[in-house]
């Protein structure tokens, strides 16, 4: 029997993006193994090992994680161990070392790489050197948007680099639905019929940055403007970004759900899909809006390039440019020929995106390491 080990940091990431991997190996008869923190229980898989690893680099934790994993490895005979998250790569190429001498094959997927075109120059002084010295112990280098896959071509040191169109969307929940559908969600979840609803799913921090969208609501209110803003996300910023709105006078117009189990439903209700991050890979969030028939307004990075395309199914924006991304959020309410363009664009584009073609693109990857 073959035999694979998934290692991330929290076992949370498996859950949400990676099971039908695992659920394909089971189905080919391999052994499925997984190493990671957290307490989330996962099916499709034989072994789960928790180890102590940690995001934090500085963490003195992530030395017994190494010497846990170090351990796995040795004992687990495995063929391929694919490695996810910066802390999770890094101690599994290096714990992975004395096994790939044996053949085991070390995938690592870079879901966004800390360094990338603007990003401060710390970020290159720390991470660029990491993931430089890691790639020479990476069998194959998974990317997912083209910038990255780009530069990993040209500046890493993997055997082979790849990319696949992130981790996918679940087309069986994500897809556009009928206004009457529409206006009957509406009603069972108490929002107005009149109001135009964004929605950004994503857990409030820094990188998140919804203040961005806040200052765009202060913007988009101030004419008068019938708009509500979703955000939906656990709070890691310590009520920043509530107290914000509540300073800009917008907290009856922007709603912070928290995490929630209904975000499929809540993105089919809303009509318009907003993100403001600093940075991202290839943002699940952005798929399952466009999967749903929403034109975006979005921050300008990298991931947000990679699936919007500007004027096409949506609108790409400055990074904290809060003013233009309310200027094109009205311009989407405004211009109703404009909006059901874009709808259907994003329909049609994001469509390769989903879990099923990715599922197809990650088998091509692993058939060529058996």
């Amino acid at each position: 029997m073959k035999k694979i080990l998934y290692v991330a940091t929290v076992a949370e990431h498996f859950y949400y993006f990676h099971l039908p991997c695992f659920k394909l190996f089971k189905e080919k008869g391999w052994q499925v193994d997984v190493a990671c923190g957290g307490e989330r229980e996962l099916p499709f898989c034989d072994n789960r090992f928790k180890i102590s690893i940690k995001r934090s680099p500085a963490d003195k934790e992530n030395l017994k994680a190494y010497k846990e994993l170090k351990k796995i490895i040795r004992d687990g005979g495995y063929d391929i161990i694919h490695c996810h998250t910066p802390m999770g790569g890094i101690l599994a190429r290096i714990a992975a070392r004395g096994e790939r001498k044996k053949g085991t094959k070390v995938v690592y997927t870079a879901h966004g790489f800390h360094f990338y075109k603007g990003a401060p120059a710390l970020n290159w002084l720390v991470y660029y050197p990491i993931e430089l010295v890691m790639s020479a112990m990476t069998d194959c280098l998974i990317t997912i948007n083209d910038e990255d896959f780009a530069f990993a071509k040209k500046h890493l040191k993997a055997k082979k680099t790849v990319k696949v169109n992130g981790v996918g969307y679940n087309s069986d929940k994500f897809f556009r639905i009928s206004d009457d559908e529409k206006r009957k969600l509406r009603s069972e979840k108490g929002f107005s019929q009149e109001e135009t609803l964004l929605i950004y799913v994503a857990e409030m921090n820094e990188n998140k940055n919804q203040s961005m969208l806040i200052r765009a609501m202060k913007k988009l209110t101030e004419d008068g403007g019938n708009y509500r803003l979703l955000i939906v996300g656990a709070d890691n910023i310590s009520g920043k970004y509530v107290s914000l709105a509540s300073e800009l006078g917008v907290s009856d117009r922007v709603d912070f759900l928290g995490h929630r189990e209904d975000v499929c439903t809540l993105v089919q209700l809303s009509d318009i899909a907003v993100g403001s991050s600093l940075r991202e890979g290839l943002p699940v969030n952005v798929m399952e809006a466009m999967a749903c028939g929403l034109p975006v307004v979005l921050s300008d990075n990298r991931g947000h390039r990679a699936l919007c395309r500007d004027g096409y199914n949506g609108f790409v924006v400055a990074p904290n440019d809060d003013e233009a991304m309310a200027k094109r959020i009205k311009k989407l309410k405004e211009d109703r020929p404009l909006y059901n363009t874009m709808s259907e664009n994003a329909v049609g584009f994001i469509k390769t995106f989903s879990k099923e073609n990715v599922i197809e693109e990650l088998k091509a990857v692993y058939e060529s390491l058996e």
